[in-house]
């Protein structure tokens, strides 16, 4: 039993290293943006891809609250 404990950690700590790697790796890869997005989001243990920036003809909101509260 012990055993089995630990080789699943083992695998789970192999698992977590091939998902940096393959992070790393996709980063610079050559694919358009979503595609890596997508890739990425599907890896298991992998941190969460840092979110896409808005397109650059978003319109920027801001609350009323806190130009109120500027004042």
């Amino acid at each position: 039993m012990i055993l089995v404990a630990v080789v699943a950690e083992l695998l789970e700590e192999y698992t977590a290293v091939v998902s940096r790697a393959l992070e790393q790796l996709l980063q610079d890869a050559p694919f358009p943006r979503r595609v890596r997005y997508l890739i990425l989001r599907s890896l298991p243990f992998a941190s969460p891809p840092p979110p896409l920036p808005p397109p650059r003809h978003a319109l920027r909101v801001r609350s009323r609250a806190a130009s109120v509260g500027a004042c």
